[in-house]
């Protein structure tokens, strides 16, 4: 196990400098940033002074060289908008947007798994049909659409959440902030990940062990929890895993409708205003955190399978 952690991680390696790399090349098709820096009326002499001083006036590559030299040391350069250290900014946002996603995949998880396991096991009835409707209805609903939908109702005709912000107050006032944004991004992964619950469980529930255990007069929730849940887990786990990342991605639209003080706010500002070290930075340290989680992921598969960890 400890071999295939090890190769998964070089692998990583590969993938983060991969993702750096289409970042960067992206960015510098959309513009030259060095009219950041300088007034509207600065002339040309002063313009090609500040783009040498920053060193937008070498290739875009060599920029990347330079860019990966630095950021293995934790420095990710210095904003052109704000004129601070990268890295200060986004980890003081990452806290925001770690909390709305961890808090949506919870919720996503605590009401999938019960709905995913009902209309399992009441294949057909009119329990299952209605779950997997609204199940279909979440899959298809835009997160912008949900978000507004959701502030309008409960925010602005019924009041009882705040319409946007981060909670400072305490830790009511900030679960009241949190609960609409973190409902809003966890409605695509709920819906799906019932969906998926499902089908996995009813394909593990016609399978010979489970039939035994059925034959041997076990409870229906010992069969199902204790024998076929557990096998319909891996390809769940799978989901879940690209799941995270997915969320931290869906982040930018929520965080955006919401005016949550995270990197998916950050980086939309940044693309904005074309503060590439900003956008880089934060598209690097999102990357980090979804490769661990994705590690992580895999080590778990061992765990719950034996046959994955023999292999």
């Amino acid at each position: 196990m400890s071999t295939y952690v090890v190769r998964r991680l070089l692998q990583s390696v590969f993938v983060l400098v991969g993702v750096t790399f289409l970042v960067y090349f992206i960015l510098f098709q959309t513009g030259d940033p060095t009219f950041l820096s300088v007034s509207t009326d600065a002339s040309q002499q002063e313009v090609e002074r500040v783009r040498h001083q920053l060193g937008f006036d070498r290739p875009w590559y060599i920029q990347y060289a330079e860019f990966l030299s630095k950021a293995v040391r934790g420095d990710f350069g210095t904003s052109l908008r704000q004129g601070v250290p990268v890295t200060g900014i986004v980890l003081d946002r990452i806290p925001a947007t770690l909390e709305l996603a961890i808090t949506a995949l919870v919720i996503s998880l605590v009401v999938a798994f019960p709905v995913g396991i009902l209309a399992a096991t009441r294949r057909n009835t009119f329990m299952d049909q209605t779950a997997m409707l609204a199940a279909v209805l979440g899959q298809s609903a835009p997160t912008f659409f949900v978000g507004i939908m959701l502030l309008f109702i409960f925010g602005g005709m019924l009041g009882w959440f705040p319409i946007g912000g981060r909670g400072q107050a305490g830790p009511g006032d900030e679960l009241r902030h949190l609960i609409l944004p973190a409902v809003t991004l966890a409605t695509f992964s709920m819906a799906r990940n019932a969906r998926l619950i499902r089908s996995s469980l009813l394909e593990t529930l016609g399978l010979e062990y489970v039939t035994v255990a059925w034959a041997k007069g076990l409870a229906e929730p010992a069969v199902i929890l204790r024998h076929a849940l557990r096998n319909a887990l891996i390809p769940v786990i799978t989901v879940i895993g690209l799941d995270f990342g997915a969320l931290l991605g869906g982040a930018i639209i929520t965080e955006t409708v919401f005016a949550w003080p995270g990197v998916g706010n950050l980086v939309v500002k940044a693309i904005g205003q074309k503060d590439f070290p900003v956008v880089v930075g934060c598209v690097t340290m999102l990357a980090v955190v979804f490769i661990v989680i994705n590690v992580i992921v895999d080590v778990i598969y061992g765990y719950i399978d034996p046959r994955i960890r023999r292999a």
